[in-house]
């Protein structure tokens, strides 16, 4: 065994067990960079999928997780509001749109939108999609299959639903609810027709094997749009003395996640800013899709500075005007 062998493996179409991610977690870096780049352009060509979010619900959250500013549970100073008006929404999607972004997501606080909120949203999104015309993803938190179809029905194309960590990890990083509730909540949005945009966050304490445990469950759910999320570590948090991941950390996981989820949107996410190079690296080492801008409660990187490296890389990034 290989990491040539390995890629050889996977461009055959054959999946990669969990012996032989831990295996390629521990070879060199730029060998197992070059199989996972080589791995991207087979399936993946060119392409470069950018997104954008806004926090259009912040703080009060009734959940535990450990790495989060909203938390109720945690003591960070957040701005806290409820969901913001339909119009200001609405304006920056269309300033999305202009700037050739392909998917604009609302994210919103708490452990689910109220039944009346998911209406309110869905009149919203329906509007989007009229005058911005710009794809729209959610992240409304644990939601019904009959809230999923509502959503889907307004002109949602995607819902997102981090795991977060490894089934094992969970309880570690949260328990106001379960590593299995977000498994519920992805397929009763995958059972309303909606695709599922899922990943999680490095550096909450976690083991390499817990790493590649997830990207396995991901790979188990059908999930073609990862997120990694680099922590950012919030004072007020509980994790926020942990120490920061590295370049070379990063670079190596989603290395090993691009062989694990060959024909996956590998999303450079949270904690980019705090790289270097701002994700250079890991775009030519199998990521090959960002979330761009501001994030929730932390400052990003703009989208025209994204579009200037993503072209310097070759990238094709993918537009609402294709």
């Amino acid at each position: 065994m290989n990491v040539n062998s390995l890629t050889e493996k996977v461009l055959k179409g054959e999946q990669v067990t969990k012996g032989d991610a831990l295996y390629l977690y521990d070879q060199p870096l730029d060998q197992l960079c070059e199989g996972a780049d080589k791995i991207r352009r087979h399936f993946c060509s060119s392409c470069f999928d950018l997104c954008t979010i806004i926090n259009g619900k912040s703080g009060r959250c009734s959940e535990n997780c450990k790495f989060c500013a909203q938390s109720a549970h945690n003591h960070t100073g957040v701005t806290e509001y409820p969901l913001l008006p339909d119009e200001e929404i609405l304006a920056q999607a269309k300033i999305n749109q202009r700037q050739g972004v392909l998917r604009y997501s609302i994210v919103t606080s708490g452990k689910r939108l109220s039944d009346g909120e998911v209406d309110r949203m869905c009149s919203l999104i329906q509007r989007i999609r009229t005058e911005a015309g710009i794809l729209v993803c959610v992240s409304f938190g644990l939601l019904t299959e009959e809230q999923f179809r509502k959503l889907k029905a307004a002109g949602v194309s995607r819902v997102h639903n981090n795991l977060e960590t490894s089934e094992r990890n969970f309880p570690n990083i949260c328990t106001t609810h379960t590593f299995q509730d977000k498994v519920q909540a992805i397929r009763a949005a995958q059972a309303a027709g909606l695709s599922v945009c899922s990943g999680g966050i490095m550096g909450l304490g976690e083991t390499v094997e817990d790493r590649i445990d997830m990207a396995l469950s991901l790979r188990e759910l059908g999930i073609k749009s990862v997120p990694v999320n680099m922590l950012n570590p919030i004072p007020g948090t509980p994790f926020e003395k942990n120490e920061k991941l590295t370049n070379e950390d990063m670079r190596r996981i989603v290395a090993v996640y691009r062989f694990i989820l060959p024909d996956a949107s590998i999303r450079l996410a949270g904690g980019r800013g705090l790289l270097p190079d701002k994700g250079k690296g890991c775009f030519s080492s199998g990521a090959n899709a960002a979330i761009s801008g501001d994030m929730l409660t932390t400052a990003g990187i703009t989208v025209q500075t994204d579009l200037a490296l993503l072209k310097e890389l070759g990238y094709e990034v993918k537009t609402t005007n294709e």
